[in-house]
């Protein structure tokens, strides 16, 4: 299973599935993270920790923790 957080940077990713539970899952859901929409990686944290994404035409940063439950392909 590859997940966001090991995505590289540049890369543009489809998501398959979101894993989590209640609101964890309903938060990445409500920043426009839904299965079948393209994720664009802009860049990394100079530590790591968020990570910079371009989500239906905006910028948004996430934490790894949530990028880790977001499987995609």
């Amino acid at each position: 299973m590859k997940t966001l957080k090991h995505t590289p940077v540049g890369r543009t990713v489809r998501v398959v599935k979101l894993h989590g539970e209640g609101a964890v899952k309903r938060r990445i859901m409500d920043m426009g993270i839904t299965k079948g929409v393209e994720v664009y990686v802009r860049k990394l944290a100079p530590l790591g920790d968020p990570i910079e994404l371009t989500v239906r035409g905006y910028e948004l940063s996430i934490r790894k923790a949530d990028a880790d439950s977001i499987e995609v392909v």
